[in-house]
């Protein structure tokens, strides 16, 4: 059976090169990064690289990287992090985030909900994208903490990040800004100046690299609590002995993006050839989210009278992979909180599928796609309750 996978915003496989270039810190090169004999300081030495270029990526300090056990962790060290610390100031603080965020940003804020933080949360309206005029109009002067994804990782859409960046510089009060750019890194410019931001986070197996390795970028002079204790490691943010394979490999991930903007044209190429052929020879079928501000390599289409897990599940009996949604959402019978806030019905919520695409996605994995999907959607369409 013929295996087509259009599910790397989910995650990517492994390069190659990555996995060449971790193997040693696998095997010979085993030692703990703290300690200080030859063998710790190899481990430590080999951690420093990989902070050193993903500083260059995101145009920083190298003690401005944090390593973290994956950007979900990043995310909250972010957000209850700088919540704590305003708290210790005596403050009460208001925290803002957009209706559309991953529940690594979305729960952590909940949590402080519950807690009796203020919490305002910005709708989107049906492009998926936030207005940068609706963050001004929720400021207030307890305002702490602005978390908005620079791309979302189940519509694509792109956010005005920058230009949030911009605004908040000019409060009176000092407002710290964080974006989850983790879908955004293979395809955005992720300059932190740039984007004025202060707090971002990376995953490496969203860019080839390995699981269980993330980044939280901590701009200085900002003061985050952490969360976890018990060591000095990463700066005192983040108590552990590193993974220092994960972390090698999140390092030479990062240092890959730079030599593989060329493959972005030809995901953007072949991603628009999928939307065409189905908006165009598939009936009742729409695009979730802006057609032009969104990701290269993201489609979320929605399928009037059929269900979104059953197209799934019948995509990947023909050997195709796709998905629903985030899949850190799927085992949520809930229709997606992304397409609800764009103001789908739950209808047209449940009937969509995402499609992501990568570097080693093909014209023929394409073309195979577009001869299987139409069958499996009149086929589904034959036998569902929903019309």
């Amino acid at each position: 059976m013929k295996k087509v996978y259009l599910d790397y915003a989910a995650t990517t496989p492994l390069d190659s090169e990555i996995k060449k270039a971790m193997l040693p810190y696998m095997d010979k090169e085993f030692g703990n990064a703290s300690s200080l004999h030859s063998f710790g300081r190899m481990a430590k030495e080999a951690i420093e690289k990989a902070r050193q270029q993903v500083a260059v990526f995101l145009n920083c300090r190298p003690d401005e990287i944090i390593f973290c056990g994956s950007a979900t962790e990043a995310d909250n060290l972010a957000i209850l992090g700088a919540v704590k610390i305003a708290q210790k100031k005596g403050l009460k603080p208001h925290i803002i985030t957009t209706a559309i965020e991953h529940s690594a940003v979305l729960e952590p804020f909940g949590q402080l909900e519950k807690e009796g933080v203020e919490v305002s949360y910005l709708s989107v309206g049906p492009e998926g994208i936030v207005r940068v005029g609706d963050i001004e109009k929720v400021l207030k002067p307890n305002t702490v903490l602005v978390s908005v994804m620079y791309a979302n990782n189940e519509i694509g859409t792109i956010q005005p990040i920058a230009e949030i960046g911009t605004l908040l510089k000019k409060q009176s009060q000092k407002i710290i800004f964080h974006t989850d750019a983790v879908q955004a890194a293979n395809y955005l410019g992720c300059d932190v100046q740039k984007l004025q931001v202060d707090l971002l986070t990376l995953s490496g197996h969203k860019i080839y690299g390995p699981k269980g390795a993330g980044v939280l970028f901590i701009r200085k002079g900002i003061a985050i609590e952490p969360m976890i204790y018990g060591g000095h490691q990463e700066n005192g943010y983040r108590s552990g002995t590193e993974n220092v394979a994960g972390v090698v490999g999140l390092g030479e991930a990062v240092g890959q993006i730079q030599k593989t903007k060329n493959e972005i044209q030809n995901i953007k190429r072949l991603r628009d050839e999928l939307i065409s052929n189905i908006l165009q020879n598939i009936s009742k079928t729409s695009l979730n989210g802006s057609r032009e501000q969104r990701l290269p390599n993201n489609a979320n289409i929605s399928f009037a009278g059929a269900e979104g897990e059953s197209i799934l599940m019948a995509l990947d009996q023909e050997g195709i992979a796709v998905s629903t949604g985030s899949a850190c959402a799927s085992g949520s019978l809930e229709p997606s909180h992304v397409l609800m806030a764009l103001g789908l019905s739950p209808e047209k919520a449940h009937g969509s599928v995402r499609f992501t695409l990568g570097k080693y996605t093909t014209e023929q994995e394409i073309a195979y796609v577009l001869k299987v999907l139409p069958k499996v959607i009149e086929r589904l369409r034959g036998i569902s309750p929903v019309k």
